[in-house]
């Protein structure tokens, strides 16, 4: 039995980690172990779907800047991983599961100065410079990607493809076939999704696409997408004067349902994205954030084109012009988007939260089972 069992998560306050974290978090507690997650403020605030779980936030900085503000990030992350420690001993913590981001640092640096193992999880098909910082005393470095650059090859014996842990909403997904597109009358659904780095090219470039495609075809797309707040005005009325029905909104609370329903979905590449797409079966045009670290987004978009599961389309070369050239394929050649769908789907189905909680309990369980037969054998039992 697991009860008892503590197990902290830490993740990076974007949903990038948060959301690899909610998945494992549902594994671990549907084999009985008692969780609870460190973030920072951000992570406080977008919330944890998980019910029960307690969340806190420590202190935590970048390490960047001039010497004044160097020192100033060190004195933060000095006292989040006192912070951290303070947590681990409260709740008797067994082990740490960290999913990257700076805000993890101080509790696995907490974690290795208390002498508890740890595993971490990599979203992105480049290692992020925080995982790089805490991977040499990992007990196991799991990955989303069968090849992740940036690893050092002194840990490449503890690495570990799970995959990217994706919630249950997007798994259930999985059981429900891809929308119909054959028919004449059927309409593509496009879902485009932007979030606060992505929102603003998607507001400028894509009603402007629609106004240049014909008509005949154009009444046969239905848009939902996300918004800036600033911009959605100015999204309305250019799709108003396209003449085209939409649904626009500046935050979406059923995502999982919403690509459900989509066709296409038009987003950026980040790795959380990139995995739900795969779980889901959906296809999509993925436009990598340009000023994202290493540039991981590029790398995560061209592993889904590479499989034949999307359409890569670099911030740049991003224009009403280019974007047209791939809708009108789309919508009058609907198999293309059917194949790429059945593509993205092979992508995904692996479990991978399992797969992450397998990995943590083979580190945890021996330690346990000793434990347990020295405690027997303390009582006087005989072990079996």
């Amino acid at each position: 039995m697991n009860a008892g069992i503590h197990i902290m998560l830490t993740a990076g306050g974007t949903g990038g980690h948060i959301f690899p974290a909610v998945a494992v978090a549902e594994e671990l507690i549907s084999r009985k172990y008692t969780i609870s997650l460190i973030t920072d403020n951000r992570g406080v605030d977008i919330g944890f779907d998980v019910e029960n779980v307690p969340v806190h936030g420590v202190k935590t900085s970048r390490i960047h800047g001039g010497l004044l503000t160097k020192i100033n990030g060190a004195i933060s992350i000095s006292a989040g991983i006192f912070q951290a420690q303070l947590l681990l001993r409260k709740f008797r913590s067994k082990f740490v599961i960290g999913f990257g981001g700076y805000p993890t640092v101080p509790t696995i640096l907490a974690a290795a100065i208390s002498r508890l193992p740890y595993i971490i999880h990599e979203q992105n098909a480049v290692i992020g410079r925080a995982n790089r910082l805490v991977a040499k005393r990992a007990s196991g470095i799991a990955t989303s990607f069968t090849k992740t650059i940036g690893l050092a090859p002194e840990i490449e014996d503890r690495v570990i493809n799970t995959g990217n842990p994706v919630r249950s909403a997007f798994t259930e997904i999985r059981g429900h076939q891809y929308p119909k597109l054959h028919r004449k009358n059927e309409k593509l659904r496009i879902l485009i999704l932007g979030g606060s780095q992505g929102a603003k090219i998607f507001s400028e470039v894509i009603p402007k696409t629609f106004i240049t495609i014909p008509e005949k075809l154009r009444h046969r797309f239905y848009i939902t997408q996300q918004c800036r707040p600033e911009d959605i005005k100015s999204v309305q009325n250019q799709y108003r004067q396209a003449g085209m029905s939409v649904d626009l909104k500046t935050f979406f609370h059923n995502v999982p349902q919403l690509m459900g329903a989509a066709h296409i979905v038009i987003t950026r590449s980040g790795a959380s994205t990139v995995a739900e797409l795969a779980e889901a079966g959906r296809p999509a045009i993925l436009v990598p954030y340009p000023n994202a670290t290493d540039d991981h987004q590029t790398v995560n978009a061209r592993s889904m084109e590479a499989a034949g599961a999307g359409w890569l389309i670099s911030n740049d070369t991003f224009t009403p012009e280019t974007l047209k050239t791939h809708l009108e394929r789309l919508i009058t050649t609907p198999d293309i988007a059917i194949t790429a769908a059945n593509a993205a789907r092979l992508l995904g189905g692996g479990n991978a939260a399992a797969r992450v909680v397998d990995e943590v309990e083979k580190v945890l369980k021996p330690a346990h089972f000793i434990k347990s037969q020295y405690l027997a054998t303390e009582n006087g039992d005989r072990p079996q």
